[in-house]
């Protein structure tokens, strides 16, 4: 059941996120980011609030039963709706729970009058950008610079993200 989190969702959300990216847990499924950055965190309990507070966000959750197993940021900005912090629990990864995030989000995109869905992804990030692409999104020939003050990870090596994109139609 994919559902709109809310801030009792918080600490739930905090550990799903870290898990699916960061730290020995993240090494069970393929998103890990533990190679390409140092430290623990992905998020934290200020970042998610501060994230849940934004104008025109909004966190879709997934749940297996009652635990929650997935979820996804979604961020209307003008015609755009922004995606990112696609998580999926390492012990539930290649179940299509992704998937089914990834269609709702672009559901909330055009029930919300968004012309395209607008993510960024570390360009190193090959196997990753291979699931976008292969889910319609395409790189726009855009790139983005890596924050290097990233109160959530110290790169390893120089990073930067490539922009994706879907037209919503």
């Amino acid at each position: 059941m994919i559902t709109a989190a809310t801030s009792q969702d918080i600490r739930e959300l905090i550990e799903l996120v870290n898990s699916a990216y960061r730290g020995p847990a993240s090494r069970k499924g393929w998103t890990t980011e533990a190679d390409l950055l140092d430290g623990e965190l992905r998020t934290d309990d200020e970042s998610m609030k501060t994230l849940m507070k934004k104008p025109g966000a909004t966190i879709l959750k997934f749940l297996s039963g009652e635990q929650l197993t997935g979820c996804v940021y979604l961020e209307k900005q003008k015609e755009d709706l922004y995606l990112g912090m696609l998580s999926v629990s390492p012990a539930a990864q290649s179940q299509g729970i992704g998937k089914k995030l990834l269609l709702a989000a672009e559901e909330f995109g055009k029930a919300h009058e968004c012309l395209r869905i607008v993510m960024f992804v570390i360009s190193l990030r090959h196997e990753l950008i291979d699931w976008y692409e292969r889910h319609g999104y395409q790189r726009n020939g855009e790139t983005k610079p890596f924050p290097k003050n990233n109160k959530f990870g110290i790169a390893k090596q120089p990073l930067e993200f490539v922009v994706l994109e879907k037209k919503l139609s």
